[in-house]
């Protein structure tokens, strides 16, 4: 059965006939071509047929802004991000990732070829999304970001996905995700077993040189 009502996307292609798929959401406020640039920064094999999607989030208002209308993958209340959370955004956040992986099972790609990457809000919706995933993915990117729902997570965790890499990156200097909340996801996720790698750099919230180096060894190497 064909899936309807997906996620607008900007799709890219590293080659013909893609065998992997990176599905890479931005972070809040931010739209689907915000991490388009980065792939002509890995340097990635030619070989390796690659689909990346970069899906555009809902708009929606958001409280923390005011209840200005932006791309969100879910609301924020406050200051404390963690607190208070929108529950029903973040559950309905997975639903519409989750319907991107099985439009990506469907078109070819195997799952345990397909890569959930996100950056802020949209890693929360990666860590969301995969640790619960029915199917066995080859990894999970999250981005100066935290475990949401985290009270959740050991009734709802999927065993298809127990052993599936994870890795975690942050700027020690970040005003919005506060890297304690990230650590303690961290450490959150490493005491729930899971195979985590964690790096942090001197930077507020966004990406540097160093964090996309090791973002493409650390791909490279999950999907050999």
């Amino acid at each position: 059965m064909p899936i309807t009502n997906l996620l607008s996307t900007v799709e890219i292609e590293t080659a013909p006939e893609p065998v992997h798929a990176v599905i890479w959401m931005h972070g809040l406020g931010a739209d689907g071509n915000d991490f388009v640039p980065i792939i002509n920064e890995l340097k990635l094999s030619p070989q390796k047929g690659i689909r990346f999607i970069f899906p555009h989030a809902p708009m929606r208002p958001v409280t923390i802004n005011n209840g200005y209308v932006m791309r969100a993958w879910y609301d924020i209340s406050g200051a404390r991000i963690n607190s208070m959370e929108d529950e029903t955004g973040i559950r309905d956040a997975q639903k519409a990732i989750d319907a991107l992986i099985n439009h990506e099972i469907q078109r070819g790609i195997a799952a345990h070829k397909i890569v959930l990457a996100g950056f802020s809000q949209g890693g929360a919706i990666a860590l969301q999304t995969g640790l619960r995933q029915k199917n066995r993915l080859a990894g999970i990117l999250a981005l100066s970001c935290y475990l949401p729902l985290s009270d959740y997570l050991p009734v709802e965790a999927n065993v298809a996905n127990a052993t599936i890499p994870i890795l975690m990156a942050h700027g020690t200097f970040d005003p919005v995700v506060p890297i304690s909340l990230a650590v303690a996801s961290r450490d959150s996720l490493r005491q729930a077993n899971y195979a985590l790698e964690w790096h942090e750099y001197p930077m507020e919230h966004t990406v540097c040189m160093q964090e996309i180096s090791d973002i493409d060894h650390w791909l490279q190497r999950i999907l050999s």
